[in-house]
């Protein structure tokens, strides 16, 4: 496994998301110049809107495998808090906004928040057939998932899950889903682990997309 060294990029990067969340979110002002500011200054290239922290907690455990230090590169992991959220970022931060350039990840139901959002935008984002959570468990398959999920000290809390009636007569894969999202923190804990049990050329489709998009040029969209 390889892993990247962070720098004071990272506190940066972490400064900028804070600013730009808080003024997506209509908070005191100030906010807009301090994200102009360090957007100027790091200097940000991309954002990668995702919907929530456990979709950025899988996208920086594949940088880290992947040695790729996404801060240093000017890329953004910003987890909105909803995809319904996705508009006004999109506002902000685009090319009617500070000029960044777009892309991310979404489930299949918040695709029309996407495309919508980001329509005329030139970004690009790349959709999850549920949600990235299931698209890591069936690259990985129950097996490894429960033997994660054991590796994890959580075995008995699976067990006792699974027990349940409304549990019964589903799929295994379905029930470790509903699983990671039975206690706050699990999903994204469980981002990060699945995420560093895949083989190098097993990644889902749509993360492996999002990471090639990452790959290639990018400017600012200012005149």
């Amino acid at each position: 496994m390889t892993h990247i060294v962070s720098t004071g990029t990272d506190t940066d990067m972490d400064a900028f998301r804070d600013a730009a969340t808080t003024w997506a979110a209509g908070g005191p002002g100030g906010h807009d110049e301090r994200a102009r500011e360090l957007a100027a200054r790091l200097p940000v290239r991309t954002v990668v809107l995702l919907e929530g922290p456990s979709d950025a907690a899988a996208v920086d455990a594949l940088a880290g495998a992947r040695g790729r230090d996404l801060a240093a590169e000017g890329v953004c992991v910003l987890p909105m808090g909803g995809a319904m959220s996705v508009g006004r970022f999109a506002r902000l931060l685009g090319p009617a906004g500070l000029g960044l350039r777009l892309t991310g990840l979404c489930d299949e139901r918040e695709r029309p928040y996407y495309a919508r959002a980001l329509d005329g935008t030139g970004a690009s984002f790349h959709v999850c057939a549920a949600d990235l959570e299931d698209e890591l468990i069936r690259v990985l398959g129950p097996a490894r998932v429960t033997e994660l999920i054991r590796n994890e000290g959580e075995v008995r809390a699976l067990e006792t899950f699974l027990r349940q009636p409304a549990q019964q007569g589903r799929a295994p894969e379905q029930q470790l889903r509903r699983f990671l999202g039975t206690k706050k923190g699990r999903k994204i804990h469980y981002g990060r682990v699945l995420v560093e049990a895949l083989a190098p050329d097993r990644v889902p489709a749509p993360l492996d997309a999002l990471f090639a998009d990452l790959r290639t040029p990018d400017a600012r969209t200012h005149p």
